[in-house]
């Protein structure tokens, strides 16, 4: 790669599909140590329209090929419109931008299956023509293919960024799925542990969809005017996926609109506030137990760093604080770290870009279950 083309650019689309986050990244140093410096980020969210039609997509009773093979390429021109708009607001230099790393927006994940599978969309050929940039997308899949869960991804970007010689580190993302990547002090990247908690803001936002009429609990006001109702959440809690061991991934196949739908139906009686703050709970108490029964027995760790849209509740964070409190473990967002928890998906993609086209392998067997090191991702020219 040559030395003038540093930049690259991040794509990022969650479970959540609010919008699209994108980031420029300027990378430097080498392969083991890379050092990625935030040049811009925007977060541009989706019209009402292109949201409902994704959200279409995760019924599978609605998936039909038309409507997926549309949304592949209307979601690769959103895409390339995100990544031109990012360039052009902030002035960056085409000619040193080496590559796009897109996520793609995830529509179906079974893992676990006789022929497990996965499927992102926004058309990489789509973006790399709008742009005029190389593009690299499906990261997924090679990671599948090797045996593993195609999931998480983003511990092999955290251990490149955050590994500590000194310090044990939890990395805690909440999106729409919460997922821990666990840095033991000193760690060796096959030491590197990582998988999904279980829900993130998924059942939050869903169920104040349908309580409230609103995509989610801005600022944690519905839950912190509620009361955990203690039942309730004994009774979700008993959730089976809680007591699996990692590795392990889950998605809105698991924890979405049906999931969801239950739970109203178990809620009935009790005041929607208080079904806000108990789903809030869950949350928090699904990562505080994931933690006490898979990553305290093999690393006591010294702090937990919140990044993702759930860092921006503050009510969730309280529960959270309170509820790692009791292991001794202290709670920071990326924020309060100095970093941006919008943009920390956006940058993994970008970096995995990075190795994609050096050839060299970037995912973790540790955290996805892989049986071998895979290079990731399908360049489009």
């Amino acid at each position: 790669m040559c030395e003038n083309k540093n930049i690259y650019i991040g794509l990022m689309s969650g479970t959540s599909a609010d919008g699209i986050d994108a980031a420029a990244v300027e990378i430097s140093g080498d392969s083991v140590h890379p050092q990625c410096k935030l040049l811009a980020f925007e977060n541009l969210p989706y019209s009402p329209n292109v949201r409902s039609k994704i959200f279409e997509l995760f019924d599978t009773k609605n998936a039909t090929a038309d409507k997926i093979s549309y949304m592949n390429f209307l979601l690769g021109r959103l895409y390339g419109e995100a990544a031109n708009t990012l360039i052009d607001r902030h002035g960056i230099d085409r000619g040193r931008i080496a590559a796009i790393g897109s996520h793609g927006q995830t529509i179906y994940h079974e893992p676990v299956s006789d022929v497990p599978n996965t499927l992102q969309i926004g058309e990489g050929s789509v973006i790399a023509r709008l742009t005029g940039i190389k593009c690299v997308t499906d990261f997924r899949t090679a990671d599948i293919a090797a045996g593993g869960n195609g999931a998480p991804l983003v511990p092999f970007t955290e251990y490149a960024l955050f590994a500590d010689s000194e310090k044990s580190i939890i990395l805690q993302n909440i999106g729409g799925i919460a997922n821990s990547t666990v840095l033991k002090a000193g760690c060796k990247p096959e030491e590197v542990f990582a998988f999904d908690n279980g829900p993130g803001n998924m059942i939050i936002d869903c169920l104040m969809s349908m309580y409230f009429g609103k995509a989610m609990d801005i600022g944690g006001e519905i839950a912190f005017g509620g009361t955990v109702n203690e039942a309730l959440l004994n009774d979700l809690l008993n959730e089976p996926y809680y007591k699996e061991a990692p590795p392990k991934t889950t998605g809105r196949e698991m924890f979405g609109t049906e999931y969801c739908k239950g739970i109203y139906a178990k809620a009935h009686g009790i005041k929607a506030e208080d079904v806000i703050a108990t789903v809030t709970a869950l949350t928090a108490r699904v990562i505080a137990d994931s933690y006490r029964d898979f990553i305290e027995p093999r690393c006591k760790a010294d702090e937990l760093i919140v990044g993702g849209g759930g860092s921006y509740n503050p009510c969730l964070i309280k529960f959270l604080t309170d509820d790692m409190a009791k292991h001794g473990v202290k709670v920071y967002t990326q924020e309060q770290k100095g970093q941006n928890s919008d943009a920390k998906e956006a940058v993994a993609f970008a970096l995995l870009a990075y190795y994609t086209l050096a050839g060299l392998p970037s995912n973790l067997p540790s955290a996805t279950g892989a049986k071998h090191p895979a290079i990731l991702g399908k360049i489009s020219l």
